[in-house]
């Protein structure tokens, strides 16, 4: 009985242990699933992150190998306006939309802060707009066709040629600034030449969407209808390409019932919209001013165009001068006569290159944006009509100052102490400055009071660099153009001897086309120079002063 209850008990427990184990490999089963799911998952990400590393490492060397081939030579290549815009471009919309994704692929925190920080350095969306509106004014000063400068063509300079998406980008931008002129210029760019792209850089429909409601702001609505109901054959659900043809579509019916029950939407056409091939008006890429004579002349000047027939151009002559100063008797000055009546000459040679890169060098961290004097507060401001930066140098701040000084005195025979300080101007992409004159007119009272040292009775403008394409000082009153050439300096009176102001003086900086301008101004005033230059009571006796 004891050896039967022992058998059944070691069946028992036998039982136990067989279902125990069962149930033991089948979770080990699972787990060798588990352990094959893991190491697929592990193979899955090690892909993924040699992806992201294969991204990171590609957009390493193309930062790396942009950077190296522009600072090889930064005047050339960001001195093209195309390559400026470009640059800006690529880090702002460019970044955003793809440089920032791969970025954050990184998870270490410590990357991104140095990143981060580093970014401080980058251009930002006012940049981008900046250079722009630096493009499209270059355009319109030296009346270049924008298929050109999409294709790499700057004034027959070859440069960056711009995808669709690029042209895109510039319409956009004088879109937001309510240009729909340049925006209907460069939106036709733009799909003209993504028609020719095999990897499309932007989409049909963006850019319809913009080219249509620009040709309406511009007068010619059937044209807009046409684009707007091709912009739904693309998207037919567009809530804003809907509504506009509906708004179109009533302005189209609105013209025809003024011209008659009879009228045809073809004559409906001829009530003073354009036809859909004619060239649009600009509402407002040109304001009043730029219609003027004076600015149409500034422009002309700019882009080189001979605008007067100079009667005394035979009685200009060179020579050097020495003026018996110490200073001029052993390198006298290069003196060139380039109009008589306002009296105006250049100086060849007349700053080294050791003095030019001295003053650069100090200058260039100086460098703010340059500024004009308000003519009712005296004080200095930013405005529109001058783009450039600028610094001011003493001559305690080196020798070199101190040394250009008293040869800008030697030359001119003019008293320096009482002058403004060496101001030094850069002008990047597309830098100007608008007709104006350098002297306060009488209705200026408090534009110089601060400095109480009268008013600025001679200019000293210094060229630091040559220039590759534009960037002329212009008269438009003479039709005298002075392209910068590094080393010369051209001087001019802002007074007759009574102290009244010459108005043929009034000047302006051309836009720079290519290249970068540097410059060094010395505005010489009245006080001082009661025995260098003597008063008189008529405005005559100028010439060769």
């Amino acid at each position: 009985m004891t050896n039967q209850r022992y058998l059944l008990l070691l069946i028992c427990v036998a039982s136990v242990v067989r279902c125990e184990l069962f149930t033991s490999l089948a979770h080990m089963e699972r787990a060798l699933f588990a352990e094959r799911e893991i190491s697929s998952r592990i193979k899955e990400y090690v892909r993924e992150e040699k992806q992201r590393l294969d991204a990171l490492s590609r957009l390493a060397d193309e930062l790396e190998t942009h950077s190296s081939k522009a600072l090889e030579n930064v005047d050339f290549y960001l001195g093209n306006p195309v390559n400026a815009y470009l640059f800006v471009k690529r880090f702002t919309v460019d970044w955003e939309r793809h440089i920032e994704d791969i970025l954050k692929w990184k998870p270490n925190e410590e990357f991104h802060e140095k990143v981060n920080k580093l970014k401080e350095y980058l251009p930002t969306y006012e940049d981008l707009n900046g250079a722009v509106a630096a493009l499209l004014r270059l355009q319109d000063t030296y009346k270049l066709e924008t298929e050109k400068i999409a294709a790499g063509d700057i004034a027959g300079i070859k440069t960056s040629e711009l995808s669709a998406v690029d042209c895109f980008e510039v319409g956009r931008v004088a879109y937001n600034d309510e240009d729909y002129y340049h925006t209907t210029a460069w939106m036709i760019e733009a799909m003209s030449r993504l028609e020719n792209e095999k990897n499309k850089t932007v989409n049909k429909s963006e850019i319809i969407d913009f080219l249509a409601f620009s040709v309406y702001q511009q007068g010619n609505v059937r044209h807009a209808l046409d684009l707007t109901n091709e912009l739904l054959t693309l998207v037919p659900g567009h809530d804003r390409a809907l509504n506009n043809k509906e708004y179109y579509l009533k302005m189209i019916s609105e013209k025809e019932e003024k011209m008659g029950e009879t009228a045809t939407m073809g004559e409906a056409a001829t009530m003073g919209e354009p036809a859909a091939d004619e060239p649009l008006k600009n509402e407002k890429g040109r304001d009043e001013y730029k219609s003027t004579d004076e600015f149409i002349m500034y422009e002309r000047l700019c882009r080189g165009e001979h605008t007067h027939d100079y009667k005394d151009q035979h009685k200009l002559v060179c020579r050097y001068k020495t003026n018996n100063d110490p200073l001029l008797l052993i390198n006298p000055a290069k003196e060139e006569e380039i109009y008589l009546d306002p009296y105006l000459v250049a100086y060849h040679n007349v700053i080294s290159d050791y003095e030019l890169a001295v003053i650069k060098s100090i200058a260039t961290p100086k460098l703010g944006r340059a500024t004009v004097h308000n003519a009712k507060t005296g004080k200095l401001e930013f405005a529109h009509y001058r783009v450039s930066k600028s610094a001011w140098l003493r001559p305690d701040d080196d020798i070199v100052v101190e040394r250009v000084n008293r040869r800008i005195s030697a030359v001119t025979k003019l008293e320096m102490d009482t002058a403004e300080d060496l101001q030094i101007a850069n002008y990047g992409i597309g830098g100007h400055y608008e007709p104006h004159f350098d002297f306060a007119r009488k209705e200026e009272s408090n534009a110089f009071k601060g400095l109480n040292t009268g008013n600025r009775i001679a200019t000293w403008l210094s060229y630091m660099s040559d220039v590759e394409a534009g960037g002329a000082t212009v008269f438009p009153y003479i039709g005298v153009k002075i392209f910068p050439k590094r080393g010369m300096a051209a001087f001019w009176y802002n007074l007759y001897k009574n102290g009244d102001g010459i108005y043929d003086t009034r000047h302006a900086a051309c836009p720079v086309l290519v290249g970068t301008k540097w410059v060094s101004n010395k505005w010489i005033h009245e006080r001082g120079q009661e025995f260098k230059r003597p008063c008189g009571l008529l405005a005559d006796g100028l010439k060769k002063d």
